[in-house]
């Protein structure tokens, strides 16, 4: 029975002594760097900085087609993605009321012809009869005055009438432009009323092979945006597929939303294929600075902090914080200020003599994967940090027995 114990003895501290072996071994590979960290080589290479937005595609020439007079839709003529000319027939109202208004001035100005007639004649008479003194200059006056008065109503009566004609045309819609119907806002029965404004009947795009992007930039990207760069954008109906263009216009007029100031930039696209459709969202990128053989690190680098670091500056913030009060020192005195991070400087973490080291740079322009690196020692080899393995983020944790 002793013997058995010595034994059980003996196989407890062997295993414990192998347990504690291999956590002391997974230890120290854990605390390798080699095998704690992911690392990127620093290397040189072209960079461009893009600034993007969102737009959508839509004809250069867009020419709504309405109606200058109200009626009836009776007749179609054509329908979506035809294609019409200059000229062409596109609707037809219904012309029953405008002809009968047509026909009424037309008689109106044959009454007033015969009332025109009447009054030359008149006229006529009475300066015979005053070249024989038979009349008073007075009675001739007021002859001459009614010949007048029949001629302007004889003007009025033909311009109301041809007024009424025009009408009468206006009842047929026609094509300004040539080109391909995009919509059609009228079915064949529909009352259109053109009492305060023109109703739009037809929408015609001039030529589909020009295109234009409206897009909006925020006012921090518009100063590195200038007319005629070239742009790339993409369109969810060809995901694969990258498109160009060129800034045609960066309209002056700003808009406000919630005190976001963005404005106005227009894009000129070719579109020979006509795969491009009007309405189409367009991802829209504009490169506004480029950099050949920059030296490059990824911007996982940058964003690196060793869990390390942070915990020990935090103790660092801690000790300076309880520092000043025990010092009796004000609230807001020297100790108290942070000091202000520059925006173009940046840290990364080298690999040197086994350890990693932090690294000050100066950092310039982004294509938001890699970073121009300006100055610093930073030099082209040499092997930096990008993340931790993730084996390592979890600390290891010691088995034991639970007392209750």
């Amino acid at each position: 029975m002793k013997h058995l114990g010595k034994t059980l003895i003996g196989v407890t501290v062997v295993a414990a002594l192998a347990g504690g072996g291999y956590w002391f071994v997974q230890q120290r590979a854990a605390q390798n760097p080699e095998t704690r960290y992911k690392f990127a080589t620093v290397e040189k290479g072209d960079v461009t900085q893009t600034v993007s937005a969102n737009g959508t595609l839509t004809p250069l020439v867009l020419v709504n087609v309405g109606t200058q007079v109200s009626g009836t839709v009776r007749k179609l003529y054509v329908d979506f993605n035809s294609k019409v000319s200059a000229g062409q027939k596109l609707v037809e109202l219904d012309q029953s009321l405008l002809q009968t208004v047509a026909r009424q001035s037309q008689a109106n100005v044959v009454n007033v012809q015969t009332s025109y007639d009447l009054a030359k004649a008149n006229e006529a008479r009475m300066r015979a009869l005053l070249d024989k003194e038979y009349i008073s200059r007075q009675d001739y006056d007021q002859s001459l005055q009614n010949l007048k008065s029949a001629q302007a109503q004889l003007v009025q009566a033909k311009a109301a009438a041809d007024k009424d004609q025009v009408n009468l045309g206006y009842s047929v819609i026609t094509s300004p432009v040539s080109g391909v119907v995009v919509a059609r806002l009228v079915d064949i029965g529909q009352t259109v009323a053109a009492s305060f404004q023109t109703p739009t009947l037809i929408q015609i795009a001039q030529d589909l092979t020009k295109m234009a992007i409206d897009t909006s930039f925020a006012e921090a990207d518009i100063g590195n945006i200038k007319e005629g760069m070239p742009v790339r954008f993409t369109v969810d109906a060809f995901p694969n597929r990258s498109f160009q263009g060129v800034v045609q216009q960066i309209r002056l007029n700003p808009t406000n939303t919630q005190n976001v100031v963005t404005y106005n930039v227009r894009i000129n696209v070719d579109n020979p294929e006509l795969i491009l459709l009007p309405g189409m969202t367009a991802y829209v990128s504009i490169g506004v600075q480029k950099r050949p053989g920059a030296l490059l690190v990824p911007n996982a680098a940058l964003r690196f902090k060793p869990a390390d670091a942070a915990g020990k500056k935090e103790g660092d913030a801690g000790k300076a914080a309880g520092g000043g009060q025990g010092n009796g020192g004000p609230a807001g005195g020297q100790g108290g200020k942070a000091k202000k991070r520059d925006s173009q400087s940046g840290t990364v973490y080298v690999l040197a003599d086994g350890e990693i080291k932090p690294l000050s740079v100066q950092i310039g322009i982004t294509d938001n994967r890699n970073t121009e690196i300006v100055s610093g020692e930073l030099k082209e080899g040499d092997r930096i940090v990008t993340g931790e393995n993730g084996s390592s983020d979890k600390k290891p944790s010691s088995v034991g027995m639970r007392m209750f």
